[in-house]
């Protein structure tokens, strides 16, 4: 059922029509029933046929009946249910073997359901955590009938009250029962272990070894028990584990985790841990002044929606560089990446029917939709590469093609000048001394600047011939030809009275090695003494650094320090190539004593 399902405007405030539109309205149907948030939306080449589908985790309609859906086009290709609640859906290359079509992964309680085209592959459980000790004990006490019903229920109410870690499922089930309910559950379950099981709150994927878009990637978890879990792809065990002081909500990754990654959660607490690898805890923290609401990473900025109605942007340090102030507020966000552009964009859907696309602080884009947004997901679906996908709180389904002619402009939100223009500077008053000097400003201007330009001309003149003696003198350590591509740095270790002297020597060209050089050392005898003062340099090799080691030994016993001169000479020639100027330090050892 396609139709005209929304409008948007280009930021410069006035509505825009079908025909100069950012957006192709592909398909609207209300009555979809897709009761879903971003984070139950992938989309994916699931059978490595070219044709991409969208997995939807969908909650029902009140949270009852959660199914799995697997949409290809405007239909649903594929149903079945789940047996809780979906936390998130994401897709990942598991092996390099061939075919590569992705697997999916879909986070439900305490386990991760991975299908492979589509069929249940593999099912990953949480480890179970300890039980209470004191609500092991009544039980145990319950099933000796040393306690009553009753009794049982006043104490976990009270280990619930007073402990920092949760009851069992069994617990608060016997909880929520009446209390002509409760002997009969007791009879049927005392016999059975305490079990602490903890659920999935967020996942996310994370590139194994490869930047590449098809690489392997490792499935990362947020858990209710505050902790992160990083999972082998293959054999699907824990391959890192990290603590949070809360329970993390939302995840962004970068990098890979076999070479460098960073990881941000946002949590419960009002505040963004960023971890590194190698780090079992975090070693940044954000702290917000609302809950977070989503967490988008755009290049190296973290864009961070808040209960507050604004968006802020934090550097992965924690320093915040900008917030913009939304017109109501934020129920769900998503990245948008055009990539034949290079764009990066965040897109926020607001729950006045508005969705909007910012690049930093600036608006790019309005959507009008006739029902607030819950979930937004951009990519390629079917054979269009630029396609946005929206899920209404009513149930409804949007889809949109992004046209191959649309540019975002960034600065376009606000038509006229800007409101700064109109506001009155506060301009100190004028004092006597200004009036002096611009009244000698006026008389001597020209005698002014011409001092001015004799002096601009001198300092040009100057640095000129600067230059030219560095030059004719080989004073610099970096080559000035062509026909020499070499480079030289220096470097003294020790602390004396014997020095070690590392000359590290470089060819700089691309293709041709370097022979027939030459090192010279020249130093004042008085201070200080090398066993190889002058030696001749192996072929260098294009592109290789070449340590070069000598030894200086220092003969003073005044704690006096002076320079080393070290010439690179080729061959038969007596001006030199490059030289460095060493300043050696002070002898520690002949000070001491």
């Amino acid at each position: 059922m396609a139709a005209a399902s929304s409008s948007d405007y280009d930021g410069c405030g006035a509505e825009s029509n079908e025909a100069n539109s950012k957006w192709l309205d592909a398909h609207y149907d209300p009555m979809a029933n897709v009761h879903t948030f971003s984070a139950c939306l992938a989309l994916a080449d699931l059978h490595g046929d070219g044709e991409y589908k969208l997995v939807v985790g969908d909650l029902g309609p009140g949270g009852q009946q959660p199914r799995l859906k697997v949409l290809k086009g405007p239909l649903v290709m594929t149903e079945s249910p789940l047996p809780a609640l979906p936390a998130a859906a994401a897709t990942f290359l598991m092996e390099q073997h061939e075919p590569r079509t992705p697997a999916l992964a879909l986070a439900s309680g305490p386990c991760v359901y991975v299908y492979k085209n589509l069929r249940p592959y593999f099912k990953f459980s949480l480890p179970q955590l300890p039980p209470n000790p004191l609500e092991q004990d009544l039980w145990n006490q319950a099933k000796e009938d040393r306690i009553d019903p009753l009794t049982l229920k006043e104490m976990l109410e009270s280990i619930r009250e007073t402990a920092e870690e949760p009851l069992s499922v069994q617990s608060l089930r016997f909880l929520q029962l009446e209390l002509s309910e409760m002997e009969a559950f007791v009879n049927q379950h005392k016999s059975n272990s305490i079990k602490r099981q903890t659920v999935i709150t967020t996942m996310t994927t994370l590139k194994k070894n490869l930047a590449d878009e098809d690489a392997v990637s490792c499935l990362v978890l947020g858990t209710e028990n505050k902790e992160l879990l990083v999972l082998d792809p293959e054999a699907f065990t824990i391959l890192a584990k990290m603590s949070l002081p809360s329970v993390p909500v939302f995840l962004e990754v970068s990098g890979q985790f076999d070479v460098e990654f960073r990881l941000a959660a946002a949590c419960r607490n009002g505040n963004i841990y960023i971890l590194r690898r190698d780090s079992k805890h975090p070693k940044y923290c954000i702290e917000l002044s609302a809950q977070p609401v989503g967490l988008i990473r755009v290049h190296k900025v973290l864009v961070v929606g808040s209960t507050q109605d604004s968006l802020h942007g934090f550097t992965h340090k924690g320093k915040k560089l900008w917030t913009v102030q939304m017109p109501a507020a934020i129920l769900t966000m998503n990245l948008l990446e055009q990539h034949s552009r290079g764009l990066q964009a965040v897109m926020a859907g607001l729950a006045n029917g508005e969705v909007r696309i910012y690049r930093d602080k600036a608006l790019l884009n309005v959507i009008h939709t006739p029902d607030a947004v819950t979930s937004l997901c951009f990519g390629r679906y079917g054979r269009e590469d630029n396609t946005l996908i929206m899920t209404t709180r009513g149930g409804g389904l949007i889809i949109k093609i992004l046209k191959r002619t649309a540019v975002f402009v960034e600065g376009g939100s606000e038509v006229g000048p800007p409101p700064a223009q109109a506001m009155k500077l506060n301009v100190p008053r004028k004092t006597r001394l200004y009036v002096d000097q611009t009244l000698r400003e006026r008389e001597a201007g020209t005698a002014m600047h011409r001092a001015f330009q004799t002096d601009l001309y001198l300092l040009r003149l100057r640095a000129a011939r600067a230059y030219l003696q560095a030059l004719e003198s080989s004073l610099s350590p970096m080559s000035a030809t062509a026909r020499e591509p070499l480079k030289l740095h220096a470097v003294v270790q020790g602390l004396g009275p014997t020095f070690k002297l590392t000359l590290h020597l470089q060819n700089t060209s691309t293709a041709r090695p370097v022979l027939g050089l030459l090192v010279c050392c020249l130093y004042n005898e008085a201070l200080y003494s090398l066993p190889r003062a002058f030696f001749k340099v192996p072929l260098l090799v294009p592109g290789l650094n070449y340590p070069l080691e000598t030894f200086v030994e220092s003969l003073s016993n005044k704690g006096i320090s002076d320079i080393i001169k070290v010439l690179v000479l080729r061959e038969g020639q007596s001006a030199p190539l490059l030289s460095a100027h060493v300043n050696m330090p002070r002898s520690e050892g002949l000070a001491a004593a």
